[in-house]
């Protein structure tokens, strides 16, 4: 019998491939952040400021219902979409700080972290060619996210001067017809950077004439130093039907490895990322998912104390590196700094392979994140107090000896 074939085959094959490997996979390029944790697995002693995760235990009370979990035999498939106390936790949670108000039971999903989540809507958003705009300096997976999904990234750059905030010209001319989504990342990492209310509501005045999605991942929305308060975008007057919200419990509770986050979006997105959803991770894992329902519930604690060490940190670093003559501008969320390298001379490649070899600290060059990142390192400050010392009395020898 001849094979059932699901689609229709061209009338010419196309050239063998090369390789056993995508040419989309082999194309995309390594992590710059994991290239230079590897360097420090491989080195002893070696200070890290390299890698953006809490250096905070997780708080105990969320690790023990996860205990409490296991324990009453809680290791079960949830609904493709997430526990559904935990979706009505989220829930609250986002109309109790942001008066933006998502119905648990079609507009919410848990997933394995915002990684996933931002991988499912791109893949439920895109058809091969379509184009999003990306602001850099960025995380590291938002252009190869879209590019695993057949779609475009389109670049916007911004810089020092304007404290890394794009400026809605800028994003305005990178929009064309192609162009379905603006992807808003606040506060950002790598540069700690705070999308200003006002800038916000111009890109969504944006999206609104073009008739485009706004992907917001607020992951750090809870590490904010600034006076005003995070904005959240979908709270932004008319933008909560054309926003999908990223989130999770990775930073502000201390929970990387626990691996969930999820998305808040229109029911019609929201069901098209659960169809990818449910054929790809299906669920993210019940423990974690109990794990956050009770740093939604007892957890506040915990992230208020956070925030205090990490805003006594981020003065501590900025200040060092202004009086090295590392220009750093000051971070307003997130727990990293951004200091520039120019006057040592250095690009910023050799500045951190040199600064780790000589001096055993680990940063990450500044063009991992994007082009624009170019005379730029990023440096967290997700250490403690000693570990930040240290570190910079290192820097400072290093800077010493290139003058």
């Amino acid at each position: 019998m001849e094979p059932v074939r699901r689609h229709p085959q061209p009338e010419s094959s196309p050239p063998p491939r090369a390789g056993r490997v995508s040419e989309l996979v082999a194309g995309l390029p390594p992590s710059g952040i994991r290239r230079f944790f590897d360097l420090v697995e491989a080195t002893e002693g070696v200070i890290s400021l390299g890698v953006g995760e809490p250096d905070f235990p997780t708080p105990w009370t969320v690790s023990a219902a996860a205990i409490g979990a296991l324990e009453a035999g809680r290791t079960n498939y949830t609904s493709n979409l997430g526990l559904l106390s935990l979706r009505r936790a989220i829930a609250a949670h986002l109309a109790r700080r942001y008066a933006v108000s998502y119905d648990p039971r079609s507009e919410i999903i848990v997933t394995v972290g915002v990684s996933e989540a931002m991988d499912l809507v791109f893949r439920s958003i895109l058809d091969p060619g379509d184009e999003v705009v990306i602001c850099e300096p960025c995380f590291v997976s938002y252009g190869p996210t879209v590019r695993l999904a057949h779609g475009i990234p389109v670049i916007v750059a911004t810089c020092m001067e304007d404290a890394f905030v794009p400026r809605p010209e800028a994003i305005a001319a990178a929009i064309s017809p192609r162009t379905r989504a603006i992807l808003v990342s606040s506060p950002s990492n790598p540069t700690g950077a705070v999308i200003p209310r006002a800038t916000l509501a111009a890109i969504h005045d944006l999206a609104a004439a073009h008739d485009l999605l706004v992907v917001s991942d607020e992951i750090y929305d809870r590490l904010y130093y600034g006076p005003e308060g995070h904005t959240c975008f979908a709270a932004l007057p008319g933008a909560r039907e054309r926003t999908v919200l990223l989130n999770g419990f990775s930073k502000a509770y201390a929970m990387t490895g626990w691996r969930v986050g999820y998305a808040c979006a229109p029911a019609d997105i929201l069901a098209a990322m659960n169809r990818v959803h449910q054929y790809t991770m299906m669920c993210a894992s019940i423990v974690s998912q109990e794990a956050a329902l009770e740093a939604l519930r007892r957890g506040e604690n915990a992230v208020r104390e956070m925030v205090r060490a990490y805003d006594q940190r981020r003065r501590f670093l900025v200040d060092g590196f202004n009086r090295l003559g590392l220009t750093c501008f000051e971070p307003q969320g997130a727990f990293y700094t951004f200091p520039s390298i120019r006057s040592t001379g250095l690009d910023e490649e050799t500045f951190c392979a040199r600064l780790l070899a000589e001096e055993k600290v680990a940063t990450v060059p500044g063009s991992a994140f994007g082009a624009c990142g170019a005379g730029h390192f990023r440096a967290t400050y997700a250490a403690a107090m000693p570990e930040l010392r240290e570190a910079l009395a290192r820097i400072e020898r290093f800077v010493a000896r290139l003058r």
